[in-house]
């Protein structure tokens, strides 16, 4: 149900450049509030922004108006991973929690006047998961409750290299979903690509991947982006290294998204809808 659907609060730092009214700072000029200057009723003919004083004082007895920018709705976008590894969770598969985000992520656009658009992707963006950018919030909600029961395939995320080109000229702000186990010269270079757009990486990560593992006996382990399977000992010794790599990946993703300006943000365990809005107070100048 709608009404049961997270919200968070959002802005962005840069002036866009949509004609739809909405709710942020825009260079386009309309009936907003934000005053930018005068010119000739010739160059804008509104006779609503007349400035008496300013005409008055004009040696050259032209009329003047006033300018102001109005406020205008950027679009939204979420870029979710479907490949293989995103089906895995002991309490609730990654696919899962990443289409709640979805859904919250659009409800806020919805909320904010804000077209919504989504793009799946695994070894290649997927046509049947893309729904295009929309003032109409009920077409992407049904496509996220959709995506809750989706079950990926053993496939991987080679697909993150091509998102680029579904999504607008217009800079947008997009939420890029993964667990982000993919190779960190493909992510590099897949993120080069979206340099024109704000980008909020969101990392799904699960604590039975790497943490919770038990300290002693044999455990069977598959490879859910190829399907290969692996019989473990577990030692306190190995599992403390598959612990340290873990964090050595998170590090190093850490520090490429940093390299490209763009912070990410955890989810691991359940979504809290707050922490994303004090995520935007933290890192995006209203």
């Amino acid at each position: 149900m709608i009404e049961n659907i997270k919200e968070f609060s959002y802005h962005i730092g840069w002036r866009n450049r949509g004609r739809h009214p909405g709710r942020h700072a825009s260079t386009q000029r309309g009936m907003g509030m934000e005053f930018i200057g005068h010119t000739t009723l010739v160059a804008y003919p509104d006779p609503r922004r007349i400035d008496l004083r300013q005409t008055l004082r004009d040696p050259m007895e032209q009329v003047f108006v006033r300018l102001f920018n109005q406020k205008s709705a950027t679009p939204v976008f979420v870029i979710c991973d479907l490949s293989g590894s995103m089906n895995f969770g002991a309490k609730e598969r990654k696919i899962r929690k990443a289409a709640d985000i979805a859904e919250s992520i659009a409800q806020s656009a919805n909320r904010n006047g804000d077209p919504f658009g989504f793009i799946g992707f695994d070894d290649f963006v997927r046509e049947d998961w893309i729904s295009m950018a929309s003032f109409k919030s009920q077409r992407a909600i049904e496509l996220a409750e959709r995506l809750k029961e989706y079950h990926p395939g053993p496939v991987s995320s080679v697909g993150i290299s091509e998102v680029w080109r579904f999504l607008p000229r217009e800079r947008s702000l997009v939420f890029l979903i993964s667990d982000f186990h993919m190779p960190m010269q493909q992510l590099e270079e897949s993120l080069a690509n979206l340099l024109r757009h704000h980008i909020v990486p969101v990392v799904l990560w699960d604590a039975d991947e790497y943490r919770n593992l038990p300290e002693n006996g044999i455990t069977v382990v598959t490879d859910p982006e190829t399907s290969a399977r692996r019989t473990l000992f577990l030692r306190k010794d190995f599992r403390n290294r598959i612990i340290e790599s873990f964090e050595a990946r998170r590090e190093a993703i850490y520090k490429l998204f940093m390299q490209f300006d763009m912070p990410p943000f955890y989810v691991e365990g359940d979504f809290d809808a707050e922490r994303l809005t004090e995520y935007f107070h933290q890192f995006v100048a209203a």
